[in-house]
């Protein structure tokens, strides 16, 4: 009876060990609907094949809806999700307050080393990296070459907003529906509020001076609103209030935008035949200035992060480091070809001749490079960031700001009541929080 009983409980060991180690472990990942990580969704097989013991859920978000879901989880400590995929701005807010796990133990051939020094220092807080960069941008000029030759002008590489207007009048033809320039309008801190502040940094505009005293009633976001106003409103097309990104990018791959002003990792997807129909006739120049010593782009890197909360911790960081190293960026170059690899994080793939022959490399790096956030307008300010203020409150009051200026480009309000509001919600959410 004894030794029946012995055998048992070794039979029960046995199986024990062996459900064990053929136990999965899942790894949720949220992470927002761009194309580039709509592709790496598509090539995890890859991955899984490497890590058979790890499954992968996706939840697949529209952008300000993504930076909701993932910020209400993360402050909840609600543990929904394993991989957030976060932005410049989250990551050294975030890290400071304990919310993230330090990724400074991913394996030495993920290469930290490798990552551009403007992107890793935006992802990094007392010497702990808290995100891994999937891929980084700036912003830079998208446009059409044969539009503009039609129009008679030669965009500069350098351009300035003047020049910006000039060419959207010229290439405007809205009964073809071409419409001269294609901007973002939808209301939020990433969206519109990104492509406006950075823009408002090239016209002397500030959020904040020294004394954290809101500047929307200065001259300088009167002139940055007025001009941006007088081009979507002559030159842009139809419902421009309700444009983001991805909306934007639709249009002129459609062939609807004489230029667009967005994303350097955009330029992958303008160029790709299969998706453009304008693929091979697009330029790419600088963000516009206007004299004053600042373009109008802005620095930003997608980034995966995995939340303390997470009780996968360790499958969570194979997963980040398989998605954001050099093997992966080469399976991208060999199914998609190297236009298509996530751009703007590392310095091994700007080394590479093969990617040096990418008609936007060159001036996806320029730019990146060019962004400075630690010195990010004309003045003096308190703050770091480019298109983003660096302090937790921003996101709520830049989304509230966001709507202002969304409403006015909807012909909701004018420029100088959107201008107002902003000022006093700003001053008011400012006051509250101490500043």
């Amino acid at each position: 009876m004894t030794f029946k009983i012995r055998t048992l409980m070794g039979a029960a060991a046995v199986c024990a060990i062996a459900a064990a180690a053929n136990a999965q472990t899942t790894v949720t990942i949220a992470t927002v609907n761009n194309g580039d990580m709509i592709r790496m969704q598509g090539l995890t097989e890859d991955f899984t094949a490497q890590n058979p013991d790890i499954t992968l859920e996706w939840v697949t978000l529209e952008e300000n809806v993504l930076r909701q879901r993932v910020t209400q989880d993360i402050a909840s400590k609600g543990g929904q999700f394993d991989v957030l995929t976060i932005g410049t701005y989250e990551v050294p807010i975030w890290g400071k307050q304990g919310w993230l796990v330090s990724l400074n133990d991913l394996p030495a051939e993920w290469d930290a080393d490798d990552i551009l020094p403007a992107i890793r220092n935006g992802l990094t807080v007392d010497g702990e990296l808290y995100a891994a960069p999937f891929y980084g941008e700036s912003s830079m000029v998208m446009y059409r070459k044969d539009l503009m030759e039609k129009a008679g002008l030669e965009m500069p590489e350098a351009p300035t907003w003047d020049f910006i207007k000039e060419a959207a009048a010229a290439m405007t033809d809205k009964d073809a529906e071409v419409y001269g320039i294609c901007l973002r309008g939808k209301a939020g801190w990433g969206e519109n509020m990104a492509f406006l502040t950075a823009m408002g940094n090239s016209f002397g505009a500030k959020w904040f001076d020294e004394e954290w005293t809101a500047q929307f009633d200065s001259e300088a976001w009167a002139n940055t609103l007025n001009f941006y106003m007088d081009l979507m409103t002559n030159y842009g097309p139809p419902g421009a209030s309700t444009n983001g990104f991805n909306e934007n990018l639709s249009l002129f791959q459609q062939g609807k935008c004489g230029m667009w002003i967005d994303a350097t990792v955009a330029a992958s997807f303008v160029t790709n035949p299969a998706d453009s129909t304008v693929a091979d006739q697009v330029g790419f120049a600088l963000a516009p200035d206007n004299g004053l010593g600042k373009r109008g782009n802005w620095l930003w890197a997608w980034s995966l992060a995995i939340p303390a909360g997470s009780d996968a911790t360790d499958a969570a960081k194979k997963f980040v480091a398989w998605a954001t190293s050099k093997e992966y960026t080469a399976l991208v170059a060999e199914n998609e070809g190297w236009a298509n690899v996530p751009p703007g994080t590392r310095t091994s793939l700007y080394e590479n001749p093969e990617y040096a022959q990418v008609p936007f490399a060159k001036m996806t790096l320029d730019s990146i490079n060019s962004a400075d956030p630690t010195n990010p307008t004309i003045d003096p300010v308190p703050y770091t960031g480019v298109q983003f203020v660096a302090i937790p409150e921003f996101a709520g009051i830049a989304t509230t700001v966001g709507q202002e200026f969304s409403a006015a480009l909807a012909g909701q309000q004018t420029v100088e009541q959107a201008l107002e509001k902003a000022q006093a919600l700003t001053t008011e959410e400012m006051e509250a929080a101490g500043y």
